[in-house]
């Protein structure tokens, strides 16, 4: 599967070559593909893919720039979501902490007004419960801010709570992956800084009384239905507003 990966990679890199495209998403990430360490099969393929897309669909300066994995990405044209223009998606299905790292540079140079970050489940649900570990994910989610507000200073940045999963999700330690989401999202907002990031807490607006993510805004335990998406979109449009 690895030399699959590696072949689509070539293959779409000179694709882009052959368009002309100025800058290249592929050009700023490492060679060693470590990033990709923590995707699946098919999120290693699927990154290739969607960041294809992403070079024939250039972000501009003063973007809103929504990131994260395929929660973020399912929500398609988050623009019309939110009725503004300037918001656009760069999430990816199979998308984990490391992933989103390996491709900030496409964000940073844009210099986006605000990025809205939610990334961190397919780490857990990829792999074990035990690696890689709640503190080796929250702290990624956090170095994420850190490079952005390093080389975009004026870009203001948004850290989403991870979304709880439910047993509809059929998985065996979903009680357990749930512990560790509550972890992650313990550890983000107790390092919360007000010039680094600022929390938007989604975990609270989807969890129900069991600890579990809403069965009335999901389809399978883990990704979200459309009334999901206007809870999500009801929520933040306000903070989108005032940019």
């Amino acid at each position: 599967m690895l030399n699959n990966y590696l072949l689509l990679s070539l293959i779409l890199i000179n694709s882009q070559l052959i368009i002309g495209q100025e800058k290249n998403i592929f050009d700023y990430l490492p060679d060693n593909n470590e990033h990709l360490i923590y995707h699946d099969d098919w999120g290693k393929n699927n990154y290739v893919k969607l960041l294809h897309q992403f070079n024939l669909s250039p972000l501009k300066k003063g973007d809103i720039v929504f990131l994260g994995n395929s929660i973020t990405a399912e929500g398609k044209n988050w623009n019309a979501r939110l009725n503004n223009s300037k918001v656009r998606n760069r999430g990816i299905g199979g998308d984990t902490t490391d992933g989103v790292l390996a491709r900030l540079g496409e964000i940073i140079d844009s210099e986006p007004s605000a990025v809205f970050l939610l990334i961190g489940i397919n780490d857990l649900y990829n792999n074990s419960i035990q690696e890689p570990s709640v503190n080796y994910i929250a702290n990624n989610i956090i170095e994420i801010a850190k490079k952005i507000k390093t080389k975009s200073n004026d870009s203001k940045v948004f850290i989403q709570t991870l979304l709880p999963i439910s047993i509809k999700k059929s998985t065996k330690d979903y009680e357990l992956y749930n512990h560790s989401i509550g972890t992650i999202n313990e550890i983000i907002v107790e390092n919360q800084q007000k010039k680094l990031y600022s929390i938007i807490d989604l975990y609270a607006l989807f969890v129900n009384s069991e600890g579990e993510l809403r069965e009335d805004l999901t389809y399978d335990g883990l990704h979200l239905n459309e009334e999901g998406y206007k809870v999500w979109s009801n929520f933040i449009k306000p903070i989108i507003d005032s940019l």
